[in-house]
């Protein structure tokens, strides 16, 4: 039987959810912290687990948490997926097309019915917790600018140091889970292959988690301390593997680029390898221009269906907002407290 808030979706389309966006200003929440959205990702639910047996394990904070495997079905059995990415399912025509029965697409919807801001136990801010096979380090993902997204990532960045991805304008690439909560970030910790738990990958995760849940309780005690400048790397575009007319790849990620994610490449610079041992250096796309790009997510396991071997992105230092620290601060007050 479907849920009472995809039954909505379903008569209302794409604008339900924007007007459940809008009521859930005027509701308080809690804090949700998803793992597993991807099944074959395991540190996240190896943390989850850890801190359900043992309650005085978790991350020490003030707010009121709610805990939430992404994929069950798809840990269960260790694949990235069933039927399609839970992380591309959030989009709001898709939620809201009754014909749209994919397993994730289902597990979309329960997720806002049971957590969304105008769910049964209702959360505000949603920070999911990924890895990746790729050399991203402990980073943050961030999918469009907006200002209480902004500040809770410069709130981190501060704290540690930990470099930005910042998502937006892929008609490619959409419905990503934080988006449909009024405020969050993906925290994302690599290299691990899939299918391990790492303790380094644990610790990180762990550290990041733990700098976010502060900064949250910093903006809802009036006690934010943003640093003055942001740095960020936008995306452009990703790029695929070079292939031949049949479409079978033709070479793969240069030694000299892999695993040297946020550095900068320059148009010559080495980047795949041909299969008869040649270097393919890097030759900008069109529009992109002969300025340095950061490549992120090089040669990550899960993308080669998508066709993408790395992302582009251009690096950025913009200065922070007030407004930002405001919007922020306007969410973690509705925030509840724990216990």
């Amino acid at each position: 039987m479907p849920s009472p808030v995809a039954s909505l979706c379903a008569r209302l389309g794409k604008r339900a959810w924007e007007k459940l966006m809008v009521a859930g200003e005027n509701r308080t929440g809690k804090v949700l912290l998803v793992a597993g959205t991807h099944g074959n990702e395991l540190n996240g639910p190896w943390l989850f687990d850890a801190w359900q047996r043992d309650p005085g394990r978790l991350p020490d904070s003030d707010l009121a948490l709610v805990l939430a495997i992404g994929n069950p079905a798809a840990r269960a059995v260790g694949r990235r997926y069933l039927e399609r990415d839970l992380n591309r399912s959030f989009d709001p025509d898709r939620l809201a097309d009754a014909g749209a029965r994919e397993l994730e697409t289902g597990r979309a919807r329960q997720l806002l019915a049971d957590h969304g801001p105008e769910g049964a136990e209702p959360c505000l801010v949603a920070i999911d917790l990924h890895s990746t096979t790729a050399s991203m380090g402990n980073s943050l993902v961030v999918y469009g600018q907006r200002p209480a997204d902004l500040a809770l990532a410069a709130g981190l960045q501060g704290d540690l140091g930990l470099p930005i991805y910042l998502h937006e304008a892929d008609a490619a690439q959409t419905g990503f889970l934080v988006e449909r909560w009024p405020c969050g970030l993906v925290i994302e910790v690599g290299p691990v292959a899939q299918g391990v738990v790492n303790p380094a990958i644990l610790q990180q995760t762990r550290l990041a988690l733990e700098s976010a849940l502060a900064v949250l309780a910093q903006a809802r005690t009036g006690r934010l301390r943003l640093p003055r400048r942001l740095v960020t790397h936008h995306h452009l575009c990703s790029l695929d593997l070079p292939r031949h007319g049949d479409r079978s790849a033709r070479g793969v990620i240069h030694p000299l680029r892999h695993g040297r994610d946020w550095q900068p490449l320059r148009p010559g610079d080495p980047l795949f390898l041909g299969e008869t041992g040649e270097t393919l250096p890097y030759e900008p796309p069109s529009g992109i221009g002969p300025d340095p790009v950061w490549p992120v997510f090089i040669n990550e396991a899960a993308y080669g269906e998508k066709g993408i071997a790395l992302n582009l992105t251009r690096r950025r230092s913009w200065p922070v907002q007030q407004g930002w620290a405001e919007a922020l601060a306007a969410q973690a007050a509705r925030l509840t407290s724990a216990g």
